[in-house]
């Protein structure tokens, strides 16, 4: 799969995205890829306080659940972000702050209803 975005797109539940924003570090690599655009994985290795088989298993996460795309040039891997594979988490935010929109509006409605 190298060169390539993961199979995220191809229907893996979100359930893949939270977990690999949930580890700290793993959320540092990405948020440093997005911020300073590409590196190789001496550079995040470097920066990431971690050794560089950790370093590659991160990014490996990161890969398989949409975050980055690698491009191998010689003996060094340059990996970059890949902001759309927030999706899915963003339309996860949308679908649950619409529902607890809508749970606050209805509590709103029954305690004025209980004032009156």
């Amino acid at each position: 799969m190298s060169g390539t975005a993961s199979p995220m797109a191809a229907g893996l539940p979100s359930a893949l995205l939270f977990k690999a924003l949930g580890d700290p570090t793993r959320r540092a690599i990405f948020e440093h890829l997005a911020r300073d655009g590409e590196q190789t994985v001496h550079a995040l290795t470097d920066r990431a306080g971690v050794s560089q088989p950790a370093v590659s298993k991160h990014l490996a996460m990161l890969k398989l659940a949409g975050l980055v795309q690698d491009r191998p040039q010689g003996r060094e891997t340059h990996y970059r972000a890949q902001p759309d594979g927030l999706r899915p988490l963003i339309d996860w935010m949308a679908l649950h702050g619409a529902l607890w929109n809508a749970s606050f509006d209805r509590l709103e409605d029954l305690l004025q209803r209980m004032d009156n």
